[in-house]
Parts: structure tokens; sequence; C-alpha cells
């Protein structure tokens, strides 16, 4: 088994990961581990855009605003205003690598989304993360310095406390290769998790399926607190369609004046909020959960075929296309979508240059909490935090004083055997969505909460013993990692009595004062 020495490890080739490894390669090796192959992360499934001031009559103070309103009183100010101050730049240094934005009389088509006040969304038309993706990877592979591992899982970090010194540092990590099915060591003074959010926890997601929180339960284990875990964002439109897997619909759609409809034709988001349709995408997700369940409904829709069939062939070209090869005509039929969990707000608790409570370890893109989504993330304020703090966190390596490496003990597998009942590892992963899809959804109480946390506890014991006994795979990394982020929500959601923002709790409906993050440190080990 190999050990694999670099300056900077970064696990995640997201957007977050590859715009740090990007940063960094004219001075460190740099390693990118990701589980399956580069361009099978989140960051390419982003629809609607990247938030940034650059639209006349703009300001940097009410893209600020309009994302503290967003996130219900839990925003951090600071870390507020160092994303949507260095938006511009993080949008041109993609404009200089390449990305083609949408254009509009020579300058960048800005649009609208659910909570902006002003238009500021820049886009590639209705497929922004895969535009953004494709000129990363090209430049990625293109790059010196830059070593790619793809098919690689994290297994768990390895740090000086796991290795009975004093020091808490991080010093690597062991990682699963799938094509040669072994552990590899890999050893490096600084560590960056970009791995993306959790998204998988739960029964229905627009996240691809890498989105099982590898980064969020690695750092927790590793000895980092993890930050408003409760605040999973429901993306209120998914495509509901028996052969649609995860395809969400742009918040865009309702920025250019879609409106949500029961079937008989009834448009209800004006009697849930006077923003309607722009609504931030908690109230326009609890609305329709509510109608829903009011009526009976299997899904709702959303109706945008009042636009005239160029505009949707110009602003929503994939959407149409994929709506029409499932019999959809969007130009003259309203679209059949639910709500879908979407975004992580809650992770690891970073600082403003992406460092964790660990020596020598960061976190970036979804798979931290930088204090920005507050209790619910603001429409397109996520790829450009992606940016963001993937620059302030490779300054902060590069102003980092010199660490010396020690040597690591390679993984120790002699003791384990191949999994005699694998179908374990399917029948635990879903049964933990489903629950907590039931239990843990768009509304809660402390009763599902209370049933969530014990079947939790049960599947950690299962998991633990598989996990002890058996040769690792993805799939156990994978289940692993998911049982611990849902135990770190569910016990998230049941320390905040109140409902505020992405958590809305039966048992305490109203808003509770002052606003406070909820932050869980990890048990002394």
């Amino acid at each position: 088994m190999a050990t694999h020495d670099f300056d900077v490890l970064i696990v995640g080739s997201g957007l977050a990961g590859l715009s740090a490894a990007l940063h960094l390669a004219p001075t460190h090796r740099v390693a990118v581990l990701t589980k399956r192959a580069l361009a099978d992360g989140a960051s390419g499934w982003a629809q609607g855009g990247i938030a940034a001031v650059l639209g006349d009559g703009d300001t940097f103070e009410s893209h600020v605003d309009d994302t503290l309103v967003a996130g219900a009183g839990l925003c951090d100010l600071a870390a507020t205003r160092f994303v949507v101050e260095h938006a511009p730049q993080a949008v041109q240094w993609l404009q200089e690598l390449g990305v083609p934005f949408s254009m509009e009389d020579d300058a960048l088509h800005l649009t609208r989304e659910g909570g902006h006040s002003q238009r500021r969304i820049v886009h590639a038309t209705d497929a922004t993360g895969a535009a953004v993706q494709q000129a990363l990877i090209e430049r990625v592979r293109a790059t010196p310095g830059i070593r790619l591992f793809e098919d690689h899982t994290l297994v768990d970090l390895i740090t000086g406390h796991k290795l009975g010194m004093k020091d808490r540092a991080c010093l690597g990590l062991y990682a699963h290769d799938g094509a040669a099915d072994t552990v590899h060591t890999f050893r490096a003074p600084h560590t960056i998790l970009a791995t993306g959010g959790a998204g998988k926890v739960y029964l229905y997601t627009t996240n691809p399926d890498t989105a099982t929180g590898d980064g969020i339960a690695a750092a927790w284990r590793a000895g980092c607190r993890v930050s408003n875990m409760e605040f999973i964002q429901f993306h209120p439109t998914c495509l509901y369609h028996p052969h649609a897997k995860s395809f969400l619909i742009s918040e865009a759609v309702r920025g250019e004046g879609g409106q949500l409809k029961l079937p008989d034709g009834t448009r209800f988001m004006p009697s849930h909020d006077e923003r309607a349709e722009l609504a931030p995408r908690d109230v326009v997700a609890r609305a329709i959960d509510d109608e829903m369940k009011r009526h009976g409904l299997d899904c709702v829709h959303l109706d945008i075929s009042h636009q005239p069939p160029e505009f949707l062939q110009a602003h929503f070209p994939n959407i149409l296309a994929r709506c029409a090869a499932l019999g959809i005509d969007i130009t003259r039929e309203p679209i059949p979508v639910v709500p879908a969990a979407h975004y992580t707000c809650g992770g690891v608790l970073t600082d403003l240059a992406g460092r964790t409570d660990v020596p020598g370890l960061l976190a970036i893109g979804e798979t931290a909490c930088t204090g920005l989504h507050g209790a619910n993330r603001l429409a397109s304020n996520s790829l450009v935090e992606c940016m963001v703090f993937a620059r302030a966190a490779t300054e902060a390596i590069a102003q980092a004083p010199v660490r010396d490496t020690l040597p690591l003990p390679a993984w120790d597998d002699s003791r384990v055997t191949d999994a005699d009942e694998a179908v374990v590892i399917s029948h635990n992963w879903d049964e933990l969505r489903r629950f907590m899809w039931d239990y843990v959804g768009i509304v809660r109480t402390d009763k599902r909460l209370e049933r969530a946390a014990h079947r939790i506890a049960l599947l950690h014991a299962e998991i633990h013993e598989f996990y002890a006994n058996f040769h690792v795979c993805r799939d156990l990394l994978e289940l692993r990692n998911l049982v611990q982020v849902a135990d770190l929500i569910v016990r998230s959601a049941q320390a905040r009595h109140e409902s505020r923002g992405l958590h809305f709790s039966r048992d305490y409906p109203t808003l509770a004062a002052p606003a406070a993050p909820t932050i869980l440190v990890p048990p002394a080990r």
C-alpha cells in the first residue's frame, strides 16, 4: 500500500476544490482526491448562477441585506461582507478562465432569483455549474503541479491525536482506491476538505450520489466542531417524474415569472407570502409542503408557459429539453414539481480563511459553515462562497509556517475479512434515508426527532461493527458518514427550541431571542 507525499491534499473536485488547486499549483505540490470522476460532484448540477454585485444600481449593502434577511438572523455579518465584497473578483477570475457566461448587449446578462432585490445572478443559460466545472477541469488537467486521484474515497483523517501525540494537527489521510480495492496513505502538512454537502441523507434530493457528508463526518471524528446542521435547505422545485432522478427546476424560472399552481390552476403563493414566488426558498418549500399535505397531492405545478417559446429556449434550454424528453412541453403546460433536499447550510465550523479547530485542516464550500448562510442560504450564494473561500484558504496556507512532515502508519486491515452480508449496507442506507425524510424533513416535531435519534443509534452500532470487522468499500464508507451526519442533524434540531429559517418545528412555532447558532462539540477522544 503506497504512501503519497504532497504539500496540500484537497478532498473533493467541485468548484471549491478545483479553485483551490489552481490557486495553489504555482507554488505547491497539490493532490486532488475525488471518489468518482472529476465532474461527478454537485457543482456541475447548479443551474441558476453566481450572485455578485455587477449591475447598475446594485450595491454591496443591498446584497448583504438580502443575504441577512434570507438567513433569518443567523448570518455572520463579517463573513457575509467578506463574500459579497469579493464576489465580483471571483466572477472576473472565471471569465479569465473562459467560462461562457450569458451575455446581453456585450455585457453579462444578470437574472434575478428568489430573495434578491436586484438582478445580480451571473449565469451560463440554465447550466452555470456545468459550464464552470468544465472550464475548471480543463484548466486543472493542463496544470503542472496538480496530481489527480479519481476513484479515491476518503476513509479518515490522520491527526497527531489519533497517533497518541500531543499535537492535534492533521498530518494526512487514508483513502480507498476503488480500482485497486486498497487503502493508501496520503501525507501533507495541509489538508482541505471540499467534499460538498449531505443531501443523500434524505430520500428525495437534488444532489448527486456523491453528496454523502464525507468531509463533515471525517472532520467531526478528527475533533472539529460543527455548526447549524439543522438547517437543511429543501429546494422548492425538483422535477416530479418517475424517470427524472434529482433534476431540479432552477430558481431562475420563478425569477423570470414562473408561477406555482395547484392542479386546478389556482395560484397559491400570494396567500403564503407577500413576495409570492420570489420569497426565499424555505418559505416556498414550506408553502408547497403545506398545499400538498392539505390537498393530498403528489406534486404541485410550476407554470412558465406564458413566456414566449423563444424566451424559454434562450434562458432555459436544458430544462426545456429535459422536460420535453419526458413528454412535458413547458411552452404549453406547467412543470410538476416537489420540494427536495438541496443544500446543507451548516457544516464544519471555520474562520474567514477556512481554518477549522484542527491545525493544518481547512474546510471550504458546502462542507464548511462560514456563517454566510445563517438559517437559510440565499439563492446563488453558494458557488461564489466556494470561490471566495478557496482563495482565502490558499492564501492562509501560503502564509502558514512550515511544518515538518512525520512518518505515518500504513492502513492496517490484517484483522478484517471480506463482507459476507453486503446487503446490510443497502438495507441500512434505504432505512436511513426514509426515516430522515419522514421524521427530519421540512416540518419537524420533538416526537419525530426522538424516533429518528433512536433509529440512528441502532444503525451506528451495526455500522461500527461492520466497519471494524470487514474490508472497507465506498458504499460502507459513505453509509458510515451519512449516519454520522444524520446524527448531527438530529442533535442540532433537538437543540433548537424555536422555528427559524429552514428549521420549522410544530412544537416551537415561533422565534426565540436572541438568535444564536447551534454549535456541537465532539466528545474528547
